[in-house]
């Protein structure tokens, strides 16, 4: 495996990064998963552009071009020369000292891993999944805005633990409203009544790229959608739900906190957009030409 680390493609071993920088200290800096279908990049321009956005609210300089960093990123994915593949694009403030002042990073660390990931079992796409609500609550946007994603993922771990404990997949986190943001690496929708719904980005939701994949996909079938506020009560008396993300792509739930969603069967909108999605994402996307070999 080769990793690209500031400008260099390195051996998996040979990749190392400062114990003083920080990324590692203190989770200072942003980053971007995405998925590489059949030598497809899904959405890449989508993905570098997010990742900027977030780097410049939290006022993190990269030391790339857009455009550099679509070419470094189609290069590790030739380099490593693998057809389907996740990858983990990561920029971190970079080495300083032991203080929090962003002023002691002179340059950004850039690191671009791509592996292999571990798909959620066909069986969820068949018969759906499970959540419970986490008791942690979504970060408030008077203190983080949700739309960034950073390296610091705290929050989200600490409701995973909640819905590894409870025997789930996946959690819901609430707003410090009490209202519904997401999960803790996935939006989540509902249908109710033929209207297609999942939280605004202003309740705590991260602007997932497979999120706005699926908003596409619907309105170009004319389906009614709304990006709207949602309760915990709209969930349990939705007629269909759930979760979209670069790894899960689209998950049907059929279970929220004891209560049965609908039947407790995937709904028909679910299988629809799941069905478009798979053929969607092989043709949404950056090509990435392969070498015949790599030395």
């Amino acid at each position: 495996m080769l990793i690209y680390l500031d400008g260099n493609l390195v051996p998996k071993e040979e990749a190392l990064v400062s114990v003083f920088d920080h990324g590692f200290l203190y989770g200072d800096g942003v980053f971007e998963g995405i998925r590489v279908y059949e030598g497809n990049v899904f959405r890449l321009q989508e993905h570098i552009a997010r990742l900027y956005e977030s780097a410049k609210t939290i006022a993190l300089e990269i030391p790339l071009t857009q455009e550099e960093m679509i070419q470094a990123t189609t290069r590790t994915v030739a380099a490593n020369e693998k057809q389907d593949a996740y990858i983990r694009l990561v920029v971190s403030r970079g080495p300083g000292d032991l203080g929090i002042d962003p002023a002691k990073c002179k340059q950004a660390t850039v690191v671009i891993i791509v592996a292999t990931i571990a798909l959620y079992p066909e069986e969820h796409y068949q018969n759906g999944v499970k959540l419970v609500t986490a008791s942690v609550r979504r970060i408030p946007m008077e203190s983080l805005d949700p739309r960034v994603k950073s390296l610091n993922y705290l929050n989200n771990i600490l409701a995973k633990l909640e819905a590894k404990n409870a025997g789930c997949l996946e959690a819901v986190m609430l707003n410090h409203h009490g209202l519904v943001a997401e999960c803790t690496a996935d939006n989540i929708f509902m249908v109710k009544n033929g209207v297609l719904k999942t939280p605004d980005l202003m309740q705590g939701a991260l602007a997932g790229i497979t999120r706005a994949a699926v908003l596409d996909l619907a309105r170009e079938r004319s389906l009614e959608t709304q990006e709207t506020v949602m309760a915990l009560h709209d969930l349990y008396n939705a007629d269909e739900c759930f979760l979209t993300g670069t790894g899960a792509e689209i998950v049907p739930v059929v279970g929220i906190d004891g209560r049965q969603i609908h039947d407790g069967k995937p709904g028909p909108m679910t299988k629809t957009l799941l069905a478009a999605f798979r053929e969607l994402r092989v043709r949404d996307g950056v090509k990435v030409a392969m070498p015949q070999a790599v030395r």
